[in-house]
């Protein structure tokens, strides 16, 4: 059955359920709640059999270090989804090391407000440390009750495993505006405790997703001084990704020795080139966090010197890795485009001249049809609002020199774009040809499957 042919009976189904309930009245109310769920599930169903994995996902999820002091557990609350984990939790030794960055968004949840003060807070000396996240639900835009809803999961996740509650760290991802209902998580808290353990990551990034079709992650190991140090990191995204900070909810894990100062300014460092040169629709969330963890257990010593470098240089290969994941995992994605912009003035501008591009919705969806149609993307870079010179700027596809000096290149053949434009990774390279400026950012396709799941989000 086709898409839109399910959507319509589902709907006329739900309708004749209300209108029985109305019609038969408190008394058939079991019955009619019995018939609501059935058919609620049935709709669930269809959903799941009509999403289909990306076709730019990995093969498969990759495997990820341990990392020694942190525990993963995941449940069904039922927040918002069904039949599926949509809660989980981790636990962090005494000790634990935090860093993060978040939205800078103006209505930014209840969630990312908490945990930046949190990350302000003396730490008790030897405290634990806990990330609790859910799905199905943003609690943004939730006034002061999602503050108190937020206080009531992170308290109960506190007293369940005797820490403070300053060092619970939590996340909600989901529909905005929804009052969100914590007791649904507060009453699988001890269920969580009960289930923690270290090689449950990849369940736990299961867990978060939304719309996301795969799971992502992303590791790296390198040699310290006197044993190995270990990286891990999942993540979610696919929609509302235009990040201005990270990108939607980003947890990474390390056993590295080091102390908050020097984590925040990695991982600060870090989200300019990674998450922050991101979109997939130009829109940013309310709720995008992304929280690291050192639990201090590796047996190398403190990260200084040279394995302070190596250790940021493979923090950020593996922020780089999840944002791509991220990329992949588009609403409805169908190719990977990277955007590079070279020879600007500097390199603000060459970031107006990449994201005008990357979010041009005429560029994106010529890619979605494998239209080589490079005049889109001159005027992207006219509307940009950076300076620019007709005659100094080029375009190519990959290596395929497509216009320069002012014009089409005169060797440049439509056939040649064409065959490019099937490819499932694309290369946009624009010289300004003004200066050193520089900047590369990614994005994805616009496809009708983007229309169609943001269209049917709540329903």
């Amino acid at each position: 059955m086709a898409k839109t042919d399910w959507k319509a009976e589902a709907k006329a189904l739900k309708k004749k359920v209300r209108k029985l309930k109305d019609t038969l009245g408190a008394a058939a109310a079991p019955v009619t709640e019995a018939l609501g769920d059935a058919v609620g599930d049935v709709v669930a169903a269809a959903k799941k059999a009509l999403k289909p994995v990306s076709p730019l996902a990995p093969a498969c999820f990759p495997p990820l270090p341990a990392i020694r002091g942190a525990a993963f557990a995941a449940v069904e609350a039922g927040v918002r989804y069904q039949n599926r984990k949509d809660v989980m939790l981790v636990r962090l030794a005494p000790g634990t090391t935090m860093a993060g960055v978040f939205t800078r968004s103006s209505t930014r949840s209840g969630c990312v407000r908490d945990c930046e003060a949190k990350l302000s807070m003396k730490v008790p000396p030897g405290a634990g440390a806990a990330i609790i996240v859910n799905s199905g639900n943003s609690n943004a835009f939730t006034g002061k009750p999602g503050d108190t809803t937020v206080a009531a999961v992170t308290g109960a996740v506190a007293k369940a495993l005797d820490i403070p509650a300053s060092r619970v760290f939590s996340s909600s991802t989901g529909v905005i505006g929804e009052p969100l209902p914590f007791e649904k998580i507060t009453a699988r808290v001890p269920d969580l405790v009960a289930a923690l353990r270290e090689d449950a990551v990849e369940m736990a990034a299961q867990a978060i997703m939304t719309t996301d079709t795969f799971p992502k992650g992303a590791a790296a190991t390198l040699q310290g001084e006197g044993g190995p140090i270990h990286i891990s990191g999942i993540a979610k995204g696919s929609g509302m990704i235009a990040p201005d900070m990270g990108t939607m909810l980003v947890y990474i894990f390390t056993d590295a020795k080091i102390s908050p100062a020097t984590l925040q300014k990695m991982v600060s460092r870090g989200v300019g080139p990674t998450f922050n040169s991101i979109t997939v629709d130009s829109d940013t969330s309310t709720s995008d966090t992304l929280l690291v963890a050192a639990t201090g257990q590796s047996d190398a010593a403190p990260v200084a010197g040279p394995v302070a470098r190596a250790f940021e240089d493979a923090l950020h290969g593996v922020m780089r890795d999840l944002a791509l994941q991220v990329v992949r995992d588009g609403e409805g994605a169908t190719k990977l485009v990277e955007v590079r912009v070279t020879g600007a003035v500097n390199g603000a501008d060459a970031a107006k001249v990449a994201f005008a591009i990357a979010n041009s919705p005429l560029v994106k969806t010529a890619v979605a049809g494998q239209d080589p149609n490079w005049g889109r993307i001159v005027a992207a870079v006219g509307k940009s609002g950076a300076t620019a010179d007709r005659d100094k700027l080029s375009i190519r596809f990959g290596d395929i020199l497509v216009a320069e000096k002012g014009w089409r290149n005169p060797r440049y053949k439509e056939e040649d774009g064409a065959t490019y434009m099937q490819r499932d990774e694309l290369l946009f390279h624009v010289d300004l040809g003004l200066g050193r400026g520089k900047r590369t950012v990614w994005t994805c396709d616009l496809t009708s499957r983007y229309i169609e799941i943001n269209a049917d989000y709540r329903s």
